[in-house]
């Protein structure tokens, strides 16, 4: 059966557990100058809906090190869901790669991806998910603090898809969690389930100061998602007051999945200070996902 990954719960805890550990393992080789070709010959069509810095850098660099190759389709170059049905398009580019992945708006064409594939499809960002950048977060968490026993993370901002992804990966490592947003900018409810499901559900606030005054991290994100550009003036308003600064964040480590909108969800100070450990998240979407391509690889 072909496994893909479209949220991070489509992993078990055991099989989540297993790609962090193979993410640590090809970061400390690629450290100390090894070059494990476990992917030689292999290639991964990466189909993009939506630009991006870190997602088609990580996925094309982690291909070439771990000796495959990736090929990058942008909206002018396949006609996904315009010109050809999404199924057709699934069909026909599992002829040619070994990996699909995916960075679109609508997380159904995600799925319908994955459903017609012959070959792994993984989502490398929708409006509903971001599963990698969970994997990252939790790599650099696990790198941070030695594991996850004992950790408190405060989560301020928009309950976007990156929150949705990290308060499942959170409940999956048994991460304490405390998410602070606006009223009607929460968490989605299915999300809040499946949490209670797989693990620790995450504690919800709306006051950012009472939200991490136990936390060992505080993790932010943008306000304003691409796609959202129409409601900046009202998200703006909405999120008064729940700016991560140097005071809010004490002496906590900072998380940002960047690209940042610095002097809305995080002043520019805050993003660098010595606190701010985002680069060294921002690295470990490549050996995250280089895990996760080396995973998928031996499930075929």
């Amino acid at each position: 059966m072909v496994r893909s990954l479209l949220d991070i719960d489509d992993l078990t805890r055991d099989e989540l557990g297993t790609v962090l550990d193979r993410a640590a393992a090809l970061k400390a080789a690629h450290e100390n100058g090894g070059n494990d070709d476990i992917l030689d010959k292999q290639t991964l069509g990466m189909l993009f809906e939506k630009p991006s810095t870190r997602t088609r850098i990580s996925f094309e660099t982690g291909m070439t090190q771990l000796g495959g190759h990736a090929i990058f389709l942008g909206p002018e170059d396949i006609h996904l869901g315009h010109g050809e049905p999404i199924k057709d398009t699934a069909r026909a580019v599992s002829r040619y790669v070994d990996f699909i992945m995916a960075r679109v708006f609508d997380h159904a064409d995600a799925v319908e991806l994955a459903e017609y594939a012959s070959v792994p499809v993984v989502n490398g960002l929708t409006d509903d998910a971001h599963p990698c950048q969970t994997l990252a977060d939790l790599l650099t968490i696990r790198e941070r603090f030695g594991g996850f026993e004992d950790v408190s993370v405060a989560w301020v901002g928009d309950g976007n898809n990156v929150a949705q992804s990290f308060v499942l990966g959170a409940a999956m490592v048994d991460l304490d969690c405390t998410v602070a947003t606006p009223e009607g900018y929460g968490i989605d409810d299915d999300v809040l389930k499946r949490a209670a499901g797989l693990g620790t559900e995450p504690n919800l606030a709306t006051d950012p100061e009472a939200a991490v005054a136990d936390a060992d991290l505080v993790y932010t994100d943008v306000w304003v998602s691409m796609g959202q550009e129409d409601r900046r003036e009202q998200k703006l308003a909405d999120f008064d007051g729940f700016q991560v600064t140097p005071d809010l964040l004490g002496d906590r480590p900072l998380m940002h999945c960047l690209p940042a909108h610095r002097g809305e969800e995080v002043t520019d100070d805050a993003l660098e200070s010595d606190n701010a450990i985002v680069w060294d998240q921002a690295e470990n979407r490549l050996h995250a996902q280089k895990g996760l391509l080396a995973w998928l690889a031996e499930r075929e």
